[in-house]
């Protein structure tokens, strides 16, 4: 395996029964892979990670004082946020720039980076989820952030956040009613994504198992600064506090996916 860590730990309080999941916090390569031959100014923009979010996480477990799990990798080497089967797993072109790194990949170099850098990061998330059960006795709340761009093709996106989820509304109402709760802000239902995605991150470690969560996506432009983070972590701690004090969002309960069934 390479010397590179391809996920952080967060420490925090366990008994309390919450994560922080943040997949694509980071923008980080192992030096081997020389930018995949991209310049420099590739690792800025939002086609190598989620910006803003790794602070956001960081912000959040010091706040709340529960654990996080971030992606020690940039989405550009491979997707945590992606199932293995996923054709997407490793983007040969991404909003218009081609990664030269990616294409061609051959088989051995693709299973590499799934063992080396996706499988680790999806050990340690699935480690830390069923610490947080046996220490607190119930299901743990698991709550993954992510950031989307101001616009998208030109056209810009009037939502300030968005909750994305599949099936399980459980997690999904109380945050979505947390963060309407400010009318100065819209706020995105499955918009403008769809959190039904087999494979993903939510997919595998909370809706097969029947385990609350929802995934929370903040514009970026909303959280680039630390003045946006302080006031987004802030905002979001109040919330998240409140929803993990419902005994209903620390239970176990499986829903079916809108993607089909389950393998």
């Amino acid at each position: 395996m390479d010397d590179f860590n391809s996920f952080e730990m967060i420490s925090g309080d366990r008994d309390k029964g919450m994560v922080i999941l943040g997949d694509h916090a980071m923008n980080l390569l192992p030096e081997k892979y020389n930018r995949l031959g991209l310049p420099e100014t590739a690792f800025g923009r939002h086609i190598a990670y989620d910006i803003g979010v790794e602070g956001l996480c960081r912000a959040l477990a010091q706040q709340l004082g529960v654990p996080a799990v971030l992606g020690g990798f940039s989405r550009l080497l491979i997707d945590p946020n992606r199932g293995e089967d996923d054709p997407t797993l490793i983007m040969k072109i991404s909003d218009g720039a081609i990664i030269p790194g990616n294409h061609p990949i051959g088989d051995e170099e693709w299973n590499h980076r799934i063992k080396a850098y996706h499988r680790p990061y999806h050990h340690a998330v699935a480690e830390t989820i069923a610490d947080i059960a046996a220490a607190s006795g119930k299901a743990p709340l698991v709550l993954s952030l992510h950031s989307f761009t101001p616009s998208w093709k030109g056209v810009p996106r009037p939502w300030h956040a968005a909750v994305l989820w599949d099936s399980d509304h459980r997690a999904v109402a109380p945050l979505l009613a947390g963060l309407r709760e400010d009318n100065d802000l819209l706020i995105g239902d499955n918009e403008p994504y769809d959190g039904a995605l087999k494979g993903d991150t939510l997919y595998r470690h909370c809706m097969v198992s029947g385990i609350p969560h929802a995934l929370l996506e903040v514009r970026q432009d909303l959280i680039g600064d630390e003045s946006g983070v302080a006031d987004w972590a802030k905002r979001l701690a109040t919330i998240f506090e409140a929803m993990n004090a419902d005994p209903a969002l620390h239970e176990y309960q499986v829903y079916a996916s809108r993607t089909g069934p389950y393998e």
